[in-house]
């Protein structure tokens, strides 16, 4: 089955995300910017309108106040228009640079900051015209009908209730004078602006998680592709583990080729059996090799093959099974127990060369109790 005919039901990984951010696929909420530019630029003409509306008309009584002198020399001309133009930009360079910072901050709201070289780059995909009629009638082109659709209805309902609440301020406009009904007027435009514009903030809490929950379903990946990214960026799992099976049967015939160097062999009898050696140069003795059930089984045999003499002893076996590690010396709380057993067959070895009267098995070990091991 191909990756075209499996359904993507798996969640993108770490991988797949950071391709997407590098490629400069990142969610975005066009609503959320949009929200955000219109509420920031309605708040900054509702606080600071009435100073903007002041300098526009010093402005307009400059330009209107010119001479006749001033009319026929071009270089002074040229200068008023300087003034006029930098006066403009004064007056408005507070929102600019509000609006800018606003941008910013609506695009890192969702999906954070991100610059990708790749997303400059020219697509000629894009200039096929039957992906463009594709798009035009998708999924995507429906809730996008549906959304504008939305914000009509909300800024309508709105905007009905704003004029509602002015009501009686606009039909007590006509009969004020100049100055006051445009004071009046222009603080129903701002307050009106702005209350339309924070209209969109519920447009925007619904559009964020779906286009969250869109980002998301666009970059789900197919079992086969988790699979391929897997062996891809780790390794084919099949070849590590057979390599992790080569390196355990190595360790394994390492492990039994140390058991004829072995003084002794405790066992469970038949579940476990480790076997030391105790060489003069050592403080302690070492653990040669450990195994349970066939591991077990398989160093009995060599040690019988090899004459090592072979003690039972459960409690002690699983002691030193459970709490040494290979090549390391015995923790020192079973010095005393071990220390038996190698009593025993120094004297099993001299009973056995006729030197002595043959001797009988330690009946009871002292073994701490953090270190049983039922």
């Amino acid at each position: 089955m191909s990756d075209q005919d499996q359904e993507k039901t798996e969640q993108p990984t770490s991988k797949r995300l950071e391709e997407a951010r590098r490629k400069g696929d990142v969610p975005r909420s066009r609503e959320l910017t949009t929200t955000v530019l219109l509420v920031v630029s309605g708040s900054f003409m509702l606080f600071f309108g009435p100073e903007v509306v002041d300098a526009f008309i010093r402005l307009m009584r400059f330009n209107l106040e010119l001479d006749y002198t001033a009319t026929t020399d071009p270089y002074m001309m040229f200068a008023h228009l300087e003034k006029s133009v930098e006066e403009a930009l004064m007056s408005v360079l507070g929102l600019l640079i509000g609006l800018f910072f606003a941008a910013i901050a609506a695009s890192v709201l969702m999906g954070g900051w991100n610059f990708s070289g790749e997303a400059l780059m020219p697509k000629l995909s894009k200039l096929n015209p039957l992906s463009g009629l594709k798009r035009m009638f998708s999924v995507n082109s429906l809730i996008e009908l549906l959304k504008a659709f939305a914000k009509f209805v909300v800024v309508a309902g709105v905007a009905v209730m704003v004029i509602r609440s002015d009501q009686e301020t606009l039909l007590l406009m006509a009969r004020q004078d100049v100055d006051v009904s445009i004071q009046n007027g222009l603080d129903i435009i701002l307050w009106g602006f702005l209350w339309l514009s924070s209209s969109l903030v519920l447009i925007s809490l619904i559009d964020v998680p779906f286009q969250q929950y869109q980002y998301i379903k666009k970059l789900k990946m197919t079992k086969q592709e988790v699979k391929d990214e897997m062996k891809n960026s780790e390794g084919n799992p099949e070849i590590k583990g057979r390599i992790r099976r080569m390196q355990r049967e190595m360790a394994f015939r390492r492990m039994m080729a140390n058991v004829p160097k072995a003084d002794v062999v405790i066992t469970n009898p038949t579940h476990y059996a480790v076997a030391l050696q105790y060489a003069g140069g050592n403080r302690a003795p070492i653990l040669l090799a450990k195994g349970e059930e066939h591991s077990a089984l398989k160093i009995r045999e060599i040690a019988q093959a090899h004459e090592i003499p072979m003690l039972e002893a459960p409690e002690l076996a699983r002691a030193i099974y459970y709490n040494t590690e290979l090549d390391q010396e015995i923790p020192t709380g079973l010095y005393f127990a071990v220390a038996q057993v190698l009593a025993y067959v120094t004297h099993l070895r001299a009973w056995k060369r006729r030197q002595g009267p043959r001797p009988l098995e330690p009946s009871s070990y002292e073994i701490p109790t953090e270190l049983q091991h039922d």
